[in-house]
């Protein structure tokens, strides 16, 4: 997943998420990278080359986001520590 959606907001993010896998996609939270977004702790990750079929239903279901961005992660032990702090996220959401 090279594609990466931050948030004004963690509400906007767990409701990007349940909108988008009732559409089918793949999408998975994870805690923003403050580099690309200091607004809030929560992006979601995506396969890039869906984005305008994505950010679509996001706009027709009116849900607010901060910025879509192509994002690669640093390493895969960093990716598995991503989506651990993510599962933490939606516990406590």
């Amino acid at each position: 997943m090279d594609g990466l959606i931050s948030f004004l907001g963690a509400f906007h993010a767990i409701r990007a998420e349940t909108v988008l896998k009732r559409e089918g996609f793949a999408v998975h939270l994870v805690p923003g990278p403050k580099e690309l977004s200091p607004n809030c702790g929560v992006a979601m990750r995506f396969e890039y080359d869906q984005r305008d079929r994505i950010v679509a239903v996001l706009c027709a279901r009116k849900v607010q986001i901060d910025a879509v961005h192509y994002y690669r992660p640093r390493t895969d032990e960093w990716m598995a520590r991503l989506r651990t702090l993510a599962d933490h996220v939606r516990h406590w959401a």
